[in-house]
């Protein structure tokens, strides 16, 4: 009676969404620049009135669709909604001054200079580049929010904005000179910063959730995480982390070669509310490490892989239909592995449609409500 009381107890002063992880598994959306593919954008309709005079070309850099195309980016977070997702990203998956700078700074090894952290270093100086990311993190944000919120409104159902901090394209981990194993680009504070203030413009928009997601080199998800812990600390207000690697066919992370269990170990002092595998390689390759990954962390497991690997001749680049990821997603939750689950790169609307419905009736897996308080002490509020 002692502990049935307490357990409820305990439940009422959980975080909305470590109520639903109790009860069910969560949906999160999916692929953002698979979505975006569908709508025919052009070099045009990214650039808008704001990048027209840009010299490089930004087609890639799908982030900037959220400041030059935003119904065309909350009509993907509308239709993500509506298909089941419980958690939708922020489209921010390269919104750090250091991976804009790729599509707005000239390049010095062009010029046969390099780049170096003296490069870096007026990458993160420049008040352009600053205030991009601060827009971008700050307005994706804000339009996740009130997409979340109208839906969860007209549902019934809360819906919860993940604030999206995707991996650079530095390495802190392995130096691209083969000539000089201890050189590297940048430096462990200056991605740090870039990451900092990507952090508190998300935080600004209404992110209800931080999502360190695609993690390949741990080194560069390590100082996300300082700089999360270090946001908190100064700000004074803390939101629940998740946290996502991609793994190669070993199951390490693909650039700092870091196993499956040794990265769980080097990141659950963070307690996470959860952790887990996204994008990489498909499903059925993913199933062995998301095990291994289920068996030793003690917090909530998160999946949302690629729909299969890369095919040039598919719809939507991507071998797998939403037939095909509801299948091996279900084989995951009857495998009692996961307790938030979605897509990454192929994943449409309709893929997470299916994987909702394929997991609606299935039970999340079991972690502990014991681990669930821990994850999220003090992390719903203010500071004191």
């Amino acid at each position: 009676m002692h502990q049935e009381r307490k357990r409820k107890m305990t439940l009422s002063q959980l975080h909305p969404l470590k109520k639903i992880l109790q009860d069910r598994i969560a949906i999160i959306d999916g692929a953002m620049g698979t979505t975006i593919r569908t709508y025919g954008m052009t070099e045009a309709d990214i650039r808008g009135e704001r990048f027209k005079d840009s010299t490089k070309d930004l087609l890639n850099n799908g982030d900037i669709f959220s400041l030059t195309q935003p119904d065309m980016i909350c009509d993907i977070h509308r239709r993500f909604l509506e298909a089941g997702a419980d958690i939708i990203e922020t489209n921010t998956f390269g919104a750090t001054s250091i991976t804009q700078s790729e599509f707005f700074v000239e390049d010095p090894r062009e010029h046969g200079g390099r780049k170096d952290p003296e490069f870096y270093q007026k990458i993160l100086e420049d008040p352009m580049l600053s205030q991009l990311a601060w827009d971008i993190n700050e307005t994706s944000a804000r339009q996740c929010r009130e997409w979340a919120d109208r839906v969860g409104n007209a549902t019934g159902r809360h819906r919860f904005v993940a604030g999206a901090i995707g991996p650079l394209t530095v390495s802190l981990s392995n130096s691209p000179d083969a000539d000089d194993a201890g050189f590297r680009v940048v430096t462990f504070d200056q991605v740090k910063i870039a990451y900092m203030e990507q952090i508190r413009a998300l935080m600004a928009g209404g992110s209800d959730l931080l999502l360190v997601e695609t993690i390949f080199d741990s080194l560069n998800a390590k100082a996300a995480l300082v700089a999360i812990r270090e946001v908190f600390d100064q700000d004074g207000k803390e939101l629940p982390v998740m946290i996502s690697a991609a793994v190669g066919r070993g199951g390490e992370t693909l650039i700092s070669a870091q196993t499956t269990e040794a990265f769980w170990n080097a990141v659950q002092h963070v307690k996470p509310l959860s952790v887990g595998l996204n994008c990489s390689l498909g499903p059925d390759l993913m199933y062995p490490f998301l095990s291994e990954l289920s068996a030793k962390a003690d917090v909530a497991i998160s999946c949302y892989p690629n729909a299969g690997l890369p095919n040039p001749l598919s719809e939507t680049g991507f071998d797998l239909g939403p037939d095909d990821m509801a299948r091996y997603l279900g084989d995951f939750a009857r495998g009692g592995l996961i307790n938030i689950a979605g897509g990454c790169c192929g994943n449409t609307p309709e893929h997470i449609a299916a994987i909702a419905k394929a997991l609606e009736n299935q039970p999340p897996r079991e972690f502990g409500t014991a681990a669930l308080v821990e994850s999220f002490a003090g992390r719903s509020g203010t500071r004191g």
